[in-house]
């Protein structure tokens, strides 16, 4: 077993399955799948089949990190629950990173990431930007443009429009998503991070019924 730390990252909170394993500063393995659904019956395989190109174990693993989103609202309780639940079964930590967190891994600057949301909206968070923009959800027409700032660069799936609307630059993300939440966790585990939590910043689509609900005799 290598003696650096192993970090399994893991997401599910978008139209893909993905997985990565890392060795210090080495990834070992890696693997992205793109499906719009799917990934509860594709997540295991794919996180063990991640772990047997590496030639490890599940027992091998100091730590695991998971998307919590916002993204997909099956998707992020899906990987969120699976962290859990490996965390649990053999004693590590699993550290929740937030799909925002980790487009903006490994970039320099102000950034605003960018994530394409349903009906033209977008979820936003800054990064080193002189305003604080906390993780939200807007629409792109209204992108307020007292978010534009010198040098600003825009990464994300919504960043051609957000970025058009506030004379940004855009750029791709320094990682692919399993590798920068693995990364992120890397730096977080040890410091008793707190059990993953889904990110939701819209309600979820399913409206309640609207018949009462039956009486239990």
């Amino acid at each position: 077993m290598p003696s650096d730390p192993l970090i399994l990252g893991f997401d599910t909170s978008a139209a893909h399955c993905a997985a990565a394993l890392l060795c210090g500063d080495r990834i070992l393995a890696s693997a992205q799948e793109e499906m719009k659904r799917g990934q509860a019956e594709r997540l295991f395989p794919l996180l063990e089949g991640v772990l047997a190109e590496a030639g490890v174990a599940w027992s091998d693993l100091s730590a695991i990190g998971v998307g919590i989103g916002p993204g997909n609202f099956t998707g992020i309780r899906l990987s969120v629950s699976a962290a859990r639940g490996l965390a649990l079964a053999r004693a590590i930590p699993a550290v929740g990173v937030s799909s925002l967190d980790a487009l903006a891994h490994g970039a320099n600057g102000p950034t605003l990431t960018c994530l394409a949301a349903p009906r033209d909206h977008a979820y936003i968070a800054g990064h080193r930007m002189a305003k604080a923009i906390a993780p939200s959800l807007v629409s792109i027409a209204d992108i307020p443009a007292s978010l534009a700032e010198p040098d600003l660069t825009c990464i994300g799936s919504a960043s051609a429009p957000v970025a058009a609307a506030l004379g940004a630059a855009e750029a791709a993300p320094a990682y692919p998503t399993a590798e920068a939440i693995a990364r992120i966790a890397a730096g977080r585990w040890q410091d008793t991070p707190d059990r993953p939590a889904p990110l939701y910043l819209k309600p979820a689509d399913a409206a309640p019924a609207r018949d009462s609900a039956p009486v239990i005799l």
